[in-house]
């Protein structure tokens, strides 16, 4: 799960960041399973999941993908990663 808190001056960095990431998931065995937001946009929760711990670290370390920091980074965002495991 990541938690993120945007400022409101670095929503359309994140957005931009997430637009250019987040269709990268797939070609690492990632998939976004449900993206939330609070109406004003400053603050977002993913889940995401991935097969296995190497396709996340693939993904992380994923060229296009660190391409796109410098947005991240612009935006100001706090993320906060949290490794959960789903419980029967």
């Amino acid at each position: 799960m990541l938690i993120v808190r945007i400022p409101a001056e670095g929503i359309e960095d994140f957005r931009a960041y997430e637009d250019a990431v987040l269709p990268l998931l797939p070609e690492f065995n990632g998939r976004l399973e449900r993206r939330l937001r609070n109406p004003d946009g400053t603050i977002e929760m993913h889940i995401i999941s991935f097969a296995s711990d190497a396709d996340f670290e693939n993904y992380r370390n994923d060229p296009r993908r660190i391409t796109q920091v410098r947005l991240l980074e612009k935006s100001s965002a706090k993320l906060e990663l949290l490794s959960m495991a789903n419980v029967p």
